[in-house]
């Protein structure tokens, strides 16, 4: 089986383009067909993948000239191939010698487990990571990022002393030059001596002799590992009779390796068609109960050999004879031709039982049961469906969790993340389909895979969280890096249910959770939204379905999304479906299409949007927010958009983008909504955000290997920004009841959040012993998607779902995906209708409320303002006397020593009483501020009523059962000049009601609920 394609960025908008900078002030580059200026002179891009020349990537930098060329202030550069903003910048040091050469290396592939040989010493290290298939690469004589438009690069381009387009890119000299073959078939480019007549595709060759060579001189040379085996030619010598035990070994790679033997065993498994090309043989009478302490070598081998794998069967008693190889991992007995197989008597022979017992969680322990017959035991959880519609595979996770993101639920470098990260190690497993099938085969390869039912998917919905029951046994190998259960046979769509070796539960849920409140406020992220599809735009390519027809736009223009009319209606049906079944009145939109990139109103993709959900609903229910006046400048070809429901809410006012920071591609979008019927104290605001994605970045952007991807460093200034913009936004809108909402591209314990956090917010998405996530990479699950509230709208929040609708689902389930395999899996339904799941947040404005202060009254019983003691709700606190306000009660409550009235002041309580209630109480007359749980630091926070007359007053606290906590003394000073923003509406001389600001109490009410959930 080829290596896995995986996604090589967390989310569809790392297609996006970075805002492009101005260039840099650099000579002007001509075009060398003479030879007499610096080349690329050669390229490997594929190190580290399987059959890999070497494990790293290299560029070697020729000059042809008879003086040294210093590359002080000089970079390589790297875009992808589709994008058309900046190009990522490795700086280079360093001189390329007169009539030599110069290497540039880069990470391989594979990480620890890399393949190929050392490069000779490199003369310098770059950061950036080149696609080992189809990309741009530029030697530039500056320093500062290219920013070229798609297409032919002219002679004499500012910046680009020589440039590479290769694979499929859009960006080349003169033509592109072709590269054939994923990443593990082994080959590079190089340069036909030192000429550059700016014509990529005839200055480059495919080739698989590369010979990198640094400015010493030091030369390597390798050539390729077999893509696959082959069947092997007869080896002199006799062959040594071993056990399969024997074979096999103890340790990671088998003491016969390159020696002929002769064993024997019972065939398991067959796999004569799919492209595995081999059987398993396993020792007569073994497997049953097993004790991993002492079985130390596995009793069963993968025979290779097209030669005969058709000639035995399942149950066959046979001698083998052939050479020990070990390919990628696994041991494999290699057999030449049916002279080499000898078909022993069944009488007698004891057949081999499944191994029982549940996953061993060590490679060592999983090693010493390597192609043998099991039969899992235990729970097992689907973790990622993203390369069964390519590949048939499905990863599982042992137990009843999936595997989960280590920063969603621990900070980077902790412990805990360590552990995290060595339980998904230890739970993955992945189920394969007994075949090397590529269900997706690029446009220049056989189609023939298309026409066979992709396996797993075919049969039914295979969701990520889904429980997998086994009812048949299957081997356990090791193929691709990874463990796998291979089913005794290859299976593809075609086979029946009943004979596969696994099924999964239905954990689809039609609906989301019930979360409450008055009003619901959601965020869902509409994957590439384009009402101008492809074929309105010129120089556009697409991905295409089995015959040939375009679906979405691969590359050459603006558009992302669909590439016709027809594309458009099956993208949009599904999108449709799923924000009206959400329920909600507010919804955020991340990655819907700009349309001022296009020549049109800048509103044109949302009223599409929005006149569609309308149809839907048979009446005119939606509505959006239009685009401010002030807009930003360099906006990014998708935006931030916010639609709401016209008889539930309307926006107070018009919204507001974020303007003044340079730090987004994507903006973020400000509202304030009021509901029907209501007053400015029922106000909410909600700011919608699509952080910057974790794809590439260089310098303190680069991917620092914590965890958290590229470009940390721009998301956490963009959570700076943000919070400052929440606090302007506040004062500008009136209301500090605010929903920070949308794709954050952080997992919840990532800096970001983190920054957010300490801000104030609190992230409503995580939940102790949570299964909701709202995205899947990797197999890994996690939360990009937040919804972020401040301690006004905390208060307020009565539930949270995350509607696992998008990321548990197959890709193939995509409109992006439809009819690309003779199973049609789409359907016009809500699920894949996007990557990222929507988040749903309901909340109660009227419980937000505490009464008008300033009569000296308690709030009357019932209205949920004042809670019972030990209760929370229903009764309300009983005012302390004056008279118990002595020396001798003081206790060690803390407030400022002045405030002024109407000032918002933080009141300490304790952190003895952390997560207790307590009531604040003003006197001379006994006027109750408010009621809060008091925060893990041990305060709360009140505003002092503006009506309060100045002069000495004392502040007391007293707990649920109406105990004093102890008091303060606080003066009240004269309201001269502009008070700090409170959240309290001044107007006239009139009081809106107080909002108490309790961090902590709307979580509480959160988590129940969710925790309520039984599915």
């Amino acid at each position: 089986m080829p290596n896995l394609l995986r996604r090589t960025v967390l989310c569809a908008t790392v297609a996006a383009t970075i805002v492009a900078a101005p260039l840099v002030s650099v000579t002007t580059a001509v075009a060398n067909p003479a030879g007499t200026g610096l080349v690329i002179s050669e390229a490997y891009l594929k190190g580290g993948s399987a059959n890999a020349f070497y494990k790293e990537k290299f560029v070697e930098i020729a000059n042809p000239t008879a003086t040294p060329v210093s590359l002080a202030g000089w970079s390589l550069q790297y875009r992808s191939a589709t994008a058309t903003g900046n190009f990522s910048v490795s700086a280079l040091e360093g001189t390329v010698p007169a009539n030599g050469t110069f290497l540039v290396s880069m990470a391989g592939n594979g990480g620890a487990n890399a393949v190929g040989a050392a490069l000779p010493a490199a003369d310098d290290t770059a950061s950036i990571n080149p696609s080992g298939t189809t990309g741009t690469l530029a030697l530039s004589d500056g320093a500062g990022p290219l920013a070229l438009p798609a297409g032919p690069v002219a002679n004499g381009t500012p910046g680009v002393v020589d440039l590479l387009g290769y694979g499929a890119s859009n960006t080349y000299e003169g033509t592109v030059r072709t590269v054939p073959g994923v990443n593990n078939v082994p080959n590079g480019l190089t340069r036909s001596g030192t000429t550059d007549t700016d014509v990529n595709g005839a200055d480059f060759s495919v080739t698989e002799t590369l010979t990198p060579r640094n400015a010493a001189g030091e030369t390597g040379g390798a050539t390729p590992a077999d893509p696959e085996p082959t069947d092997p030619g007869t080896p002199a010598g006799p062959a040594e009779a071993v056990t399969i035990a024997q074979l096999q070994g103890t340790g990671t790679a088998s003491p016969y390796v390159g020696k002929r033997v002769v064993t024997d065993g019972v065939v398991t498994a067959v796999y004569a068609t799919g492209g595995l090309n081999g059987y398993t043989v396993q020792t007569a009478g073994t497997g049953g109960a097993i004790d991993l302490a002492t079985h130390t070598a596995s009793d069963a081998v993968f025979v290779f050999s097209a030669a005969t794998a058709g000639s035995v069967a399942i149950g066959d008693a046979v001698r083998l004879t052939g050479t020990v190889a070990e390919y990628d991992g696994l041991t494999e007995l290699e057999v030449a031709s049916t002279a080499d197989v000898e078909r022993l008597p069944a009488a007698g022979v004891v057949q081999p039982v499944p191994a029982t017992l549940t996953l061993p969680r060590t490679d060592a322990q999983r090693e010493s049961l390597e192609s043998m017959l099991v039969a899992p035991q235990g729970d097992y959880t689907v973790a990622d469906n993203y390369t069964t519609n390519q590949y048939g595979e499905i990863a599982l996770a042992a137990g009843t969790k999936r595997l989960v993101q280590p920063t969603e639920v621990a900070r980077p470098g902790s412990a805990e993340y360590a552990a995290v990260v060595a339980d998904n190690a230890a739970r993955k497993v992945v189920l394969d389909d007994g075949a090397s099938t590529n269900f997706l085969p690029r446009v220049d390869q056989s189609q023939a895979a298309r026409e066979i039912p992709v396996s797993w998917l075919t049969q039914g919905p295979v969701t990520v969280g889904a429980a997998a029951t086994f009812s048949k046994p299957v081997v356990l190998d090791y193929r691709n890096d990874a463990w796998k259960f291979q089913p005794t046979r290859p299976i593809t769509g075609a086979t029946p249910a009943a004979d596969l070796p696994a099924s999964f539960s239905d954990v689809r849920t039609a609906a989301p959770e019930d979360v409450g409140g008055d009003l619901k406020l959601a965020g869902f992220n509409v994957l590439n939204y384009f009402p101008t599809t492809g074929d309105q735009l010129t120089g556009c390519k697409y991905f295409v379905d089995r015959a040939g027809n375009p679906l979405t736009v691969n590359s050459g223009c603006n558009a992302r999304g669909a590439a016709n009319a027809d594309d458009l209606e099956r993208q949009q049906v599904k999108i449709v479906k799923a924000i009206n079944a959400l329920g909600a009145d507010v919804v955020s939109l991340e990655e819907i299409e700009n349309s001022a990139a296009f020549g049109q109103d800048r509103d044109a993709a949302v009223a599409t949007l929005v006149a569609a959900l309308n149809r839907a609903t048979g009446q005119d229910t939606w509505a959006y927010a239009k685009s401010p006046a002030k807009l930003a400048a360099n906006e990014d070809v998708i935006r931030l958009a916010l639609i709401y429901k016209k008889d539930r809410v309307a926006p107070t006012g018009e919204s507001t983008i974020l303007t003044d920071s340079d730090v987004f591609q994507r903006q973020p979008v400000a509202d304030a909504f009021r509901p029907v019927g209501g007053t400015a104290a029922d106000d909410f605001l909600v700011i919608a955000n699509h952080f910057k994605s974790k794809g590439s970045g260089i310098g303190e952007n680069a991917d620092q290997g914590d965890g958290q991807g590229a470009s940390n460093a721009d998301r956490v200034r963009q959570a700076q920004a943000l919070a400052t913009f929440s606090t302007s936004m506040q004062q500008q809108y009136g209301t500090d009841r605010v929903f920070l909402i949308g794709d954050f591209n952080a997992y919840s314990e990532e800096d970001p959040m983190v920054v957010l956090r300490d801000a104030g917010y609190t992230d409503l998405a995580p939940a102790e012993d949570s299964s909701e996530y709202s995205y899947v990479f990797s197999g890994l699950s996690g939360s990009l998607d937040h919804v972020l509230a401040s301690p006004a709208a905390l208060a307020a929040v009565t539930g949270v779902d995350i509607w696992n609708i998008n990321s548990t689902e197959s890709v193939g389930l995509e409109y992006s995906r439809h009819n690309v395999n003779v199973s049609d899996l789409y359907r016009d339904d809500v699920y894949r209708a996007s990557d990222h799941d929507p988040i749903l947040v309901g909340f109660d404005l009227a419980e937000d409320e505490t009464p008008t202060p300033g009569d000296g009254e308690t709030p009357a019983p019932g209205t949920g303002t004042t809670p019972a003691p030990g209760t929370g709700v229903g009764q309300a606190p009983a005012a302390p006397s004056a008279s118990s306000l002595t020396g001798a009660n003081r206790g060690g409550v803390t407030a400022p020593a002045s405030a002024r009235a109407g000032e918002t002041i933080t009141v300490g309580v304790g952190s003895a009483l952390a997560g207790q209630r307590v009531s604040v109480w003003l006197y001379s007359d006994p006027v109750l501020l408010g009621t809060a749980v008091v925060a893990a630091d041990g305060t709360v926070r009140v505003t002092i009523p503006p009506s309060t007359a100045t002069g000495q007053h004392r502040l007391a606290v007293t707990a649920a059962d109406g105990s004093l906590v102890g008091w303060t003394d606080i003066r009240i000073d004269p309201a001269t000049g502009e008070l700090a923003f409170t959240g309290a509406e001044l107007t006239g001389g009139l009081v809106a009601a107080l909002l108490l600001l309790a961090a902590g109490t709307g979580l509480v009410v959160a988590r129940r609920r969710r925790a309520a959930r039984t599915d």
